[in-house]
């Protein structure tokens, strides 16, 4: 019999998550995007208890009709009559219809589909397939007749035409199934419709927060592997007298590598393995490289080359990005001088000029002109710096004009560290969610660094860094002479400087705050990585939510 299709096999599975959502067959089909919550993590220890169960009648199948274009392993296999019976187990209930059980229609398809398979595959008459409900101890048959064979064949030729596509299907109709649903961090369902009915209150699906730490290795020449499951760092030859430290994988979302640090394949393979990211930076905190974990995501970015190649829409991107961005800085000197009126005094003539320039940005008619206007807000912003630091801050550590390669500070040398640090994890969110870093809207590419990223760090910049050095000078935490190296054409942060800039960087990312759109908690680490796919659904068919967030 010929075959149907020349496309690469459809997991059965697969046709599953189709007729649950088309958005969830496609970003796991497609997009290959898979989020194992606890509902999945629960369905593997059934199948592997049903599989160590000696009393369960047990024969698993590996199939593939390349005919149908299938491929799947088919639960259990059972000879009844006579004739082969696929089972399908689920976790859950069955669905009943006047008191009577039924299969719900992408169960009785996926059973179906298996039917379809076996018998493509023995030649031999498959009457009907079973699903067993563990909830509920029931188990419904599935007769492969006209009308479900036809079922199942319309399935398989809607999941190709979706897989043709580079667009991803629009959100579930029904709510109810997002709730339940692994992809919903991805997919975002609640946002948009929150976005669409502002006065919905949105059900928070975002992920809850990584309780993994982010691992730097800052000793120089140090070294970094694995023993096992745990990863292992042998400090370096300024520290050779401190023992090693271990670190259980499963603790470690990031590893961050500063300067000459050496690590192992094994540990590399470890990353790979267990959804770890890998950054390289040299010691002075530029970032080098990074590794994120994943197959790549051709239609992503497809997408994203489709959308920031045209210059309408990164127009309409940028000015949303500036004005969050000078909104944030105003913001901030209004916050920061709210209690102190002869410094609001100070800076008041520097507040109206920003006042005036954020009321021009949504006017600009390019990004040149865009450009002009965020340099004035930024030279306004940056004049009002040292007002906000308390007397008792010492002259050394005070704010005199911004300076960036290098700087010639101890403040900038503080300010462009915490910056390095920022790209690293705004770097990390966007590899998480799989865009081009080096495809951006608004920055051009004029160095080394990736455009995308410092388009998005700059929404970053006051509420994860700027406010911190401001507090952490006026609490004293700042030694000007042990956490400084300095040369008479620059100043760097020290080793223990170093250190001391990470901990407040990483303090902060893990500060919990209030969403003022969304109006759900999530820490700033999440927040990068939710405002990252905020982005990516500018051009998804969703627009509005990107660039929304600002401090309160």
């Amino acid at each position: 019999m010929p075959s149907l299709t020349t496309d690469p096999s459809l997991r059965v599975m697969a046709l599953h998550a189709l007729l649950y959502c088309k958005r969830l067959f496609y970003l796991e089909e497609v997009e290959d995007i898979r989020v194992a919550d606890a509902a999945v993590y629960s369905g593997r220890e059934m199948h592997a208890s049903l599989e160590a169960d000696e009393n369960e009648e047990w024969a698993s199948l590996e199939l593939e009709s390349p005919r149908l274009g299938l491929i799947g392993k088919i639960d259990c296999l059972r000879q009844r009559d006579g004739c082969l019976i696929p089972y399908e187990h689920k976790r859950g209930r069955c669905w009943r219809e006047n008191g009577a059980a039924q299969a719900w229609q992408s169960d009785r398809v996926q059973a179906a589909a298996y039917a379809m398979l076996l018998a493509d595959c023995t030649g031999r008459s498959v009457p009907e397939a079973r699903v067993h409900y563990h909830a509920d101890n029931i188990t419904v048959r599935v007769p492969i007749d006209e009308e479900t064979s036809q079922l199942v064949l319309d399935a398989i030729a809607e999941a190709r035409r979706l897989r043709s596509s580079i667009q991803r299907p629009p959100i579930a109709d029904n709510e109810r199934l997002c709730v339940r649903c692994s992809l919903a961090p991805v997919c975002l369902p609640e946002e948009v419709r929150h976005y669409e009915d502002p006065q919905r209150e949105p059900v928070r699906l975002f992920p809850a927060d990584d309780d993994r730490s982010s691992l730097h290795v800052v000793s120089q020449g140090a070294s970094i592997g694995r023993t096992v499951d745990t990863i292992v760092v042998k400090p370096g030859y300024k520290d050779k007298d401190q023992p090693e430290t271990r670190h259980p994988a499963r603790e470690v979302g990031a590893i961050f590598l500063h300067g000459f640090v050496q690590a192992s394949t094994q540990l590399i393979h470890l990353c790979v393995d267990r959804g770890i990211s890998l950054h390289w930076l040299t010691a002075g905190g530029r970032y080098l490289a990074g590794l994120s974990p994943g197959v790549g995501p051709v239609q992503r970015r497809l997408r994203q080359y489709k959308a920031l190649s045209n210059p309408v829409e990164c127009m309409r991107l940028a000015s949303a990005l500036v004005h969050a961005k000078v909104q944030g800085q105003h913001r901030y000197l209004l916050r920061a001088t709210r209690e102190d009126k002869q410094a609001r005094q100070k800076i008041q003539t520097n507040l109206n000029a920003i006042a005036d320039t954020l009321a021009e940005i949504t006017l600009a008619p390019n990004q040149d002109t865009l450009r002009g206007y965020e340099g004035e807000a930024a030279v306004r912003y940056f004049a009002s710096m040292d007002t906000l630091l308390i007397p008792t801050v010492t002259e050394q550590l005070r704010y005199s004009v911004r300076t960036r390669r290098p700087p010639t500070d101890r403040f900038n040398a503080i300010l462009s560290y915490g910056y390095s640090l920022l790209y690293g994890a705004v770097m990390r969110a966007v590899l998480a969610v799989g865009l081009e870093p080096a495809m951006g809207f608004y920055h051009r590419p004029r160095s080394a660094a990736h455009p995308l990223i410092l388009d998005l760090m700059e929404l970053f910049r006051v509420p994860l860094w700027d406010l911190v050095v401001v507090g952490s000078l006026n609490r004293g935490q700042w030694d000007s002479e042990r956490d400084f190296d300095v040369t008479r054409a620059r100043v760097w942060l020290s080793e223990q400087g170093r250190r001391k800039a990470i901990g407040l960087f990483e303090r902060r990312l893990d500060e919990q705050w209030k969403h003022p759109v969304l109006n759900y908690s999530l820490t700033y680490a999440r927040t990068i990585e939710l405002e990252v796919r905020l982005l990516e659904k500018e051009w998804t068919g969703e627009p509005g939510l990107f660039a929304r967030s600002r401090l309160r």
